[in-house]
């Protein structure tokens, strides 16, 4: 039904109208030659870009003889919405070629697409024309030039146009707190944060959330508190978006008890909030719990997107439960997220931990864009089986696409390599890594080295290569040669490599529980109780092992019903 023509104006006044509506509203415009008014044209292409119909809002665009800047700034954002940014940035050069002055709005929208499009020239380019337009320390301006810098890393930029500005506003503050939070700085966060409440400007919610946005390390939970309780004693926990992004911190943080404290307050969490959770106990361990709060959301109606799909993806993988992974890729199915680059490696990694390589390399295979990420997850798959043959295929298969592999490409064939007990071949893979693609190797490497060359008996090799490392040597390559030892019962240079552990991880009672061993297959049961009773005295005890078994039903519902303790 068409709409009334007096009828126009409230129907315009809203903020979003159906597709249907926008193209009724357009042609009573049209009829009533409303059409070439700039008010008109500029609410009718705001609908149509809210609907993804950028053809038809640049039609109406290209037909307007008079264009105001709000018009201009209409279509301009549409195409950055869109994230066609060569378009955006076109029309913005357009523009500025014709009679009508970008203002502050125009760059703001334009600021933030070149952030969105990792375009640090553009970014720079956009600067100097605020500038040369005069808007160069206008708020709204310097705020989305700090914001942009920022998610750029170019942080030291964003604080240089922060002190530009002789008066900022509570806006500006927030955006240069959440610029350092966003790179990492959660020190100078908290600096501007103090020095903005002793010039008397009052902190928000945004500013809160900013100063937690960098907080993401165990050992700066204090600090995390003590802004928790400022939040607290300012009402701002009432904030939907700082309640949210506390679960966000402590799970970052690995505080997950306080973590789901302040979840279980949010009446609506959204999905960032349930996302922070779920892989925040995923990263810590707890697998069931983390498919536990997934299911939970899942009964919510709320949809995952692929960050949340692969981290429990990840949880299933580490249970070595295929069910809930089963049930995780009928949903992707359903979504149509089996082409996700992270959906489909996790899928992958999923699969081959729980022994179903077959439908690993299924998975593989129906994705019609690959990646090396992918191709990474079936390498250490397939290793992981013992088929290092189809591995070095598949690596093969990555050189031929013209992919560069990376350090996890390396990781994954050497893993292959230590499985399947191919020396040699392990070797000119370490020395290809350095040589032909030069990538150094990480203490991951070294660690897949050492166990192959320490497995296959070759120990003093094995050593060598840890003693050319420059020091302090990561304790977990000492522990791989350690583990070489216990299995060839060398007892002389176990104690030589528990005495460089000792010295950067004395506390790592798994060490002398190895070299008990040794000492135990050797008959020194005095050099046995003498450890046993040296570890009693300083507090160490041995973690007990854990099995279980699992039925093919019962077994996923638990997991999936599981409640947090």
């Amino acid at each position: 039904m068409f709409i009334p023509f007096q009828l126009l104006i409230p129907e315009l006044s809203k903020s979003h109208q159906t597709i249907s509506k926008t193209k009724q509203l357009h042609a009573l415009i049209t009829k009533t030659h409303l059409s070439l008014d700039p008010f008109y044209a500029t609410k009718i292409v705001r609908f149509y870009a809210l609907n993804d119909d950028l053809s038809s809002a640049c039609n109406l665009f290209d037909e307007m003889p008079n264009r105001s800047v709000f018009l201009w700034n209409s279509i301009i954002r549409a195409y950055a919405r869109a994230r066609d940014f060569p378009k955006a940035f076109g029309l913005l050069k357009e523009m500025v070629r014709s009679e009508t002055k970008p203002d502050s709005f125009t760059f703001a929208c334009v600021l933030r697409a070149c952030s969105e499009n990792n375009d640090v020239d553009g970014l720079r380019s956009v600067h100097g024309g605020l500038v040369a337009f005069g808007l160069g320390i206008e708020s709204i301006c310097s705020s989305a030039l700090v914001c942009a810098y920022s998610k750029l890393g170019l942080v030291g930029v964003a604080s240089k146009v922060f002190k530009r500005v002789a008066d900022p506003d509570l806006a500006m503050w927030n955006s240069m707190i959440s610029g350092y939070g966003y790179c990492g700085f959660w020190d100078d966060g908290l600096k501007l944060f103090n020095a903005m409440r002793i010039v008397g400007e009052k902190p928000d919610g945004y500013t809160m959330v900013g100063l937690l946005s960098g907080l993401a390390d165990p050992g700066l939970l204090g600090i995390a508190k003590g802004i928790h309780g400022s939040c607290l004693k300012n009402s701002f926990d009432f904030n939907v978006h700082v309640s949210s992004s506390l679960v966000c911190m402590y799970s970052r943080c690995n505080c997950l008890i306080s973590a789901h404290e302040v979840f279980r307050g949010l009446l609506n969490p959204d999905l960032v909030t349930w996302t922070a959770l779920i892989t925040g106990f995923s990263q810590s361990g707890d697998n069931k719990n983390s498919l536990a709060f997934y299911r939970e959301m899942n009964m919510k109606d709320v949809k995952a997107d692929p960050v949340l799909i692969a981290s429990a993806l990840t949880a299933s993988a580490q249970l070595s439960i295929v069910g809930p992974g089963c049930e995780l890729h009928g949903y992707v199915l359903r979504h149509g997220l089996e082409t996700d680059i992270m959906v489909s490696s996790s899928l992958i990694d999923m699969y081959s931990k729980c022994g179903f390589i077959d439908l690993a390399m299924l998975s593989f295979k129906i994705l019609p864009h690959e990646d090396i990420v992918v191709y990474n997850a079936v390498i250490s798959g397939l290793g992981s089986h013992g088929l290092a043959s189809e591995a070095f295929r598949i690596f093969n298969e990555v050189l031929e696409k013209g992919l560069r592999p990376d350090e996890s490409t390396f990781s994954a064939l050497l893993h292959a390599c230590w499985h399947a007990g191919l020396v040699n071949e392990g070797k000119q893979i370490f020395s290809r890594m350095k040589d032909e693609f030069d990538i150094e190797p990480e203490t991951e490497h070294y660690v897949h080295m050492v166990k192959l060359l320490g497995m296959a008996g070759k120990l003093k090799e094995a050593y060598d290569l840890v003693t050319t490392l420059s020091e302090p040597v990561d304790a977990g390559i000492w522990g791989a040669l350690l583990a070489c030892c216990e299995t060839h019962g060398d007892s002389r240079l176990a104690e030589n490599v528990v005495h460089h552990i000792s010295e950067n991880k004395p506390e790592k009672s798994s060490y002398w529980v190895m070299l008990c061993n040794i000492y135990a297959k050797e008959g020194r049961w005095d050099e046995v109780k003498k450890l046993r009773d040296g570890m009693t005295n300083s507090g160490q005890r041995k973690t007990p092992g854990l099995s279980w078994i699992t039925g093919s039903n019962s077994s996923v519902t638990s997991l999936m019903t599981a409640e947090m303790p």
